[in-house]
């Protein structure tokens, strides 16, 4: 296929892992950036082989060459750049979670609706070998009648002054964190008679930061009555991001889903015993960026499109009423938007 041309909003730390290397792989040409501090744009440009730098992030969504957004700006901000790159007429990726609230997430999928353009989520773990094994084990039967999925996202807390703690931007474990183990019980519908639904969620707020939580814990029920627990803690003593699924007749579980680059063991367990799969240490990321391309080369969209957005915007506000929280509130500005 012909190489993307993407375009960078911010040179955000996650911009290295999830474009600059996989685009190496991948043939991806990476045409513009732009960043709120011009002279940190120059340099990331400049470290990373992008082509040109631009003035702002408009300039880099209406420049000719760019036919593709990566948005990986804060929370606060995903929303807001993506509805103009696809009032430009540009194909949009953006990081996890795609909008602040499930509001701007629906407000987005239908500006989306009206475009031909392709509207895809960052949630690069679903396109490693490692989650369609998972759900072949599950279809097999091998598990007997799967009773119960657990996923758990914990991790040590980032800095005071870390985005991912401020209301304003849309911070919080549950966005963060708790989108993943969300949106991992999510993708188990086709098997288990459809959408999990919020049952009770736990959480607690981080300290100094009003409204932010520092770990939820979500209890699900699918319509077959599969249960689910879906938790986060972005305050953890350890680093542990597995998940898990139990059935009447053994367990199956991926050790690291997020990060596969480092462990890619997919580790089942029955009464024949215990046997450990491993799937490639391929990045996710890469995976990810393939699957972006080839979305937007032949116009069939992903599975993490502006629709499965939306759901998994709707789980999170629902979790967050739960917990006695309000939903990530809209956009303001904000200089600190680059994560």
């Amino acid at each position: 296929m012909e190489p993307l041309r993407l375009g960078l909003l911010g040179a955000a730390r996650i911009t290295n892992l999830a474009v600059i290397k996989p685009a190496q792989i991948t043939g991806t040409r990476l045409v513009a950036v732009a960043a709120r501090d011009p002279a940190r744009a120059a340099a990331f440009a400049d470290t990373h082989g992008i082509e040109r730098v631009h003035e702002s992030y408009l300039d880099v969504i209406n420049d000719p060459e760019v036919e593709a957004v990566y948005n990986p700006l804060a929370n606060s901000l995903h929303a807001p750049w993506n509805t103009v790159a696809l009032a430009a007429g540009k194909h949009v990726f953006t990081e996890k979670p795609s909008a602040s609230n499930a509001t701007e997430a629906a407000d987005v999928a239908s500006l989306a609706s009206r475009t031909d353009r392709q509207f895809f989520e960052g949630f690069h773990y679903l396109w490693h070998p490692l989650v369609a094994r998972l759900h072949a084990i599950l279809a097999s039967g091998e598990l007997g009648e799967l009773r119960h999925v657990e996923t758990v996202m914990d991790m040590p807390a980032p800095d005071a002054s870390d985005p991912r703690w401020s209301l304003e931007l849309a911070g919080g474990a549950l966005m963060d964190l708790g989108c993943y183990s969300l949106h991992s019980m999510r993708v188990l519908a086709p098997f288990l008679g459809g959408e999990p639904a919020l049952v009770s969620a736990s959480g607690g707020e981080r300290q100094g930061h009003p409204g932010v939580d520092e770990w939820v814990t979500a209890e699900l029920e699918f319509p077959n009555g599969v249960t689910g627990t879906a938790g986060c803690n972005m305050a953890s003593d350890h680093h542990q991001m597995s998940h898990r699924l139990i059935g009447t007749a053994g367990e199956a579980v991926i050790t690291d889903f997020v990060n596969p680059h480092n462990d890619d063991r997919l580790i089942v367990t029955t009464t024949k015993g215990t046997r450990t799969e491993r799937l490639g240490t391929r990045s996710s990321y890469t995976y990810q960026l393939e699957a972006l391309t080839t979305a937007i080369r032949t116009g069939v969209p992903a599975r993490t499109d502006a629709a499965d957005a939306v759901r998994t915007m709707r789980l999170i506000d629902q979790c967050y009423k739960a917990i006695g929280m309000t939903p990530r509130p809209a956009a303001v500005d904000s200089e600190s938007d680059e994560t």
